[in-house]
């Protein structure tokens, strides 16, 4: 009896174990791509992981161009393709940036869950993505000079100075005439 009950547990926690296993394959079919969401697993970005999948979300390089109003400085978005399919676009102008900074974007874009975001989710996604940069950024490494990369510092820098009572990202956010115009401020 004993061996059974033994044999039962394993395989329920065997089962779970793969019921709630991210494969990073499942989200997409590009290397870079997939090694952001393995880093993110990794990693332990749980929520991240958690969004992906509870949305069926599918992440590719996208040329943004027709998706948004001022492509040229969008990174990424989230939204739903003709089918109704949640989707992560993630600018095609960084496809060669390092594979953290991508992190951070799909960390930032699964965060984005409700049809149309407000400030609250848009502040959440934005913490989330500072968040990343801040524990995923290697000291020792030089990371190139983009928009990206300064994007990240800067939203690191407002992360670390935040506090409570003082939510530097969440101001900056309701104060900026792209969000306020996009989040209906």
């Amino acid at each position: 009896m004993k061996k059974l009950v033994v044999l039962f547990t394993a395989f329920v926690l065997f089962t779970l174990n793969q019921a709630f296993a991210y494969r990073a394959a499942d989200f997409s079919s590009d290397a870079k791509i997939i090694a952001a969401i393995n880093l993110l697993e990794q990693t332990g970005e749980v929520d991240v992981l958690r969004n992906l999948k509870k949305n069926a979300v599918q992440v590719s390089f996208d040329d943004l161009t027709s998706y948004t109003y001022n492509s040229s400085k969008a990174f990424a978005v989230s939204t739903y393709n003709r089918y109704g399919t949640r989707v992560i676009m993630i600018n095609s102008l960084y496809k060669n940036a390092p594979v953290e900074q991508i992190a951070c974007l799909v960390a930032h874009e699964s965060m984005h869950v409700k049809r149309v975001a407000d400030l609250e989710e848009e502040t959440i996604a934005t913490q989330k993505e500072a968040a990343t940069w801040t524990r995923l950024k290697v000291a020792s490494k030089v990371y190139p000079d983009t928009k990206l990369t300064r994007r990240l510092d800067k939203l690191s820098g407002m992360y670390m100075a935040s506090s409570y009572d003082n939510n530097i990202i969440q101001n900056k956010i309701a104060n900026n005439g792209f969000y306020r115009a996009q989040l209906g401020l």
